[in-house]
């Protein structure tokens, strides 16, 4: 971060500050707080950062951002302290020349991301979002990360509720917007996927109308609202033929994916260490923003055969003589069917699904789950189902006449199962929602397994 003055963040932040004190980084956690940093007291569910105010200004805090009273020097009072984070968030990221992608999507957000900034850095110093910090509170962490080493950044925007977007991204004023799909995550809270169109497509309340729009050109509710744009809509896709680019030839291999890119009258072979037709559309959207950027054709096709998969994202892992596809980071009904979709193409002697519940569904949970449990029978031939939705899985399994379809509601339990079926040569998916905690079983079968 560079050097902002505590009555300059006073300013931006609609509060009032008597110190000269100068700050060069912004810490809402006492443990991350350093020398000369600005605190923010954040208000939580489970914490008050009010109570921790004199921790930070003895871990190095020159000033604070508080509700609350306190009698610490340098305190700027708000109204509301999150209010005031995304408020100098904006502020700090107006003084900034920085090249910045934004993109959002209901699946496949973070996986694009990844492949925008291995394309970007062949040509800039590139930010990119790390972990979840993709919401009211970690795009400013984000934010203030940046300083004049980088000249791009790549941000990741999440949402709940309608409205999150449009603050997110007049925040971060993006140059290039990326709508990666509309899927159906979070429609307990939104009602149709129309609805999430609606609240994706404010993405652009941030940005000038002249700046381009990079969208999912097979995904018809993205295809019929690029019509009505008023900004430069650039389509990605496979089966649109209206698409500027183009994935043709698509090859999979055991742990890659081979494609070629048409567009412009040009054809480049890709060779991505990723299988399954999402992560042809996430290499689809890296490779046009690179174009647009006049990054060369054969440097983004390097940069996409470099990626490596983030975290818990369909990481495949050759452990001792079987195969485990980690995908427990996130899930919803298109993503189970993608990381479905991943299983059946990896060559092995018997395909098993550990499937755990998706959230945040709302009234489609129980169908969803039985729509997922049925695609699991053409990929799969063992489903072990975990969670409150775990007979729907199996339902839905068993309808397509996979018969060996269990639920379980304890992980131990499922576990023992596991460790008794799986052998030499088998592939194992874990899919499921992040708050399910899949990992928890990965790691005893790594130990466990002989």
């Amino acid at each position: 971060m560079e050097k902002m003055t505590l009555k300059e963040a006073a300013k931006a932040v609609g509060g009032i500050c008597d110190s000269d004190g100068v700050f060069t980084s912004v810490s809402s956690d006492t443990r991350l707080c350093e020398r000369d940093c600005l605190y923010i007291a954040i208000e939580g569910e489970r914490f008050d950062g009010h109570d921790f105010v004199t921790q930070a200004y003895e871990n190095g805090a020159v000033g604070a951002i508080c509700r609350k009273p306190s009698e610490e020097k340098g305190i700027i009072y708000v109204e509301d302290t999150r209010k005031a984070q995304l408020a100098l968030a904006c502020y700090y990221k107006s003084k900034l020349d920085i090249l910045t992608v934004g993109l959002t999507g209901s699946v496949g957000k973070t996986t694009t991301k990844e492949m925008i900034g291995c394309v970007l850095s062949q040509k800039y110093e590139t930010l990119k979002t790390e972990g979840n910090l993709n919401n009211e509170i970690g795009l400013p962490k984000m934010i203030f990360r940046l300083n004049e080493s980088y000249n791009a950044a790549v941000l990741e925007m999440g949402m709940n509720n309608p409205g999150e977007i449009s603050k997110l991204s007049k925040c971060c004023r993006p140059d290039i917007g990326v709508i990666t799909n509309i899927g159906v995550s979070h429609i307990e809270n939104l009602g149709s996927q129309e609805n999430i169109l609606k609240a994706k497509m404010e993405i652009l309340e941030g940005m000038d109308e002249k700046d381009p729009l990079f969208v999912n050109g097979d995904d018809i509710f993205l295809y019929e609202q690029s019509k009505k744009n008023t900004n430069p809509t650039v389509l990605f896709g496979i089966d649109n033929m209206e698409c500027d680019y183009r994935a043709e030839s698509i090859v999979y291999g055991e742990d890659f994916t081979e494609f070629t890119v048409s567009a412009k009258g040009m054809i480049t072979k890709i060779r991505l260490p990723a299988l399954g037709r999402h992560n042809v559309y996430n290499a689809l959207c890296a490779f046009a923003v690179g174009a647009y950027l006049d990054i060369e054709p054969h440097i983004i096709a390097q940069a996409l055969e470099g990626y490596v998969p983030a975290g818990m994202r369909q990481k495949i892992v050759r452990h001792k003589d079987i195969t485990v596809i980690e995908d427990c980071y996130n899930a919803s009904p298109d993503s189970i069917k993608a990381a479905l979709n991943a299983l059946a193409l990896v060559s092995g002697r018997k395909k098993i699904a550990v499937l755990g519940d998706m959230l945040e569904l709302g009234e489609y949970s129980q169908q969803a789950h039985y729509n997922c449990g049925a695609e699991a029978a053409n990929a799969a031939d063992t489903l072990y189902a975990y969670g409150n939705f775990a007979k729907n899985y199996c339902m839905g399994a068993q309808s397509k006449g996979l018969q060996n379809a269990k639920a379980f509601d304890n992980k131990d339990a499922l576990l023992k199962a596991l460790l008794s079926e799986i052998c030499g040569n088998d592939v194992c998916l874990f899919k499921a929602s992040r708050g399910m905690k899949l990992e928890e079983i990965i790691e005893k079968l790594y130990k466990e397994y002989r």
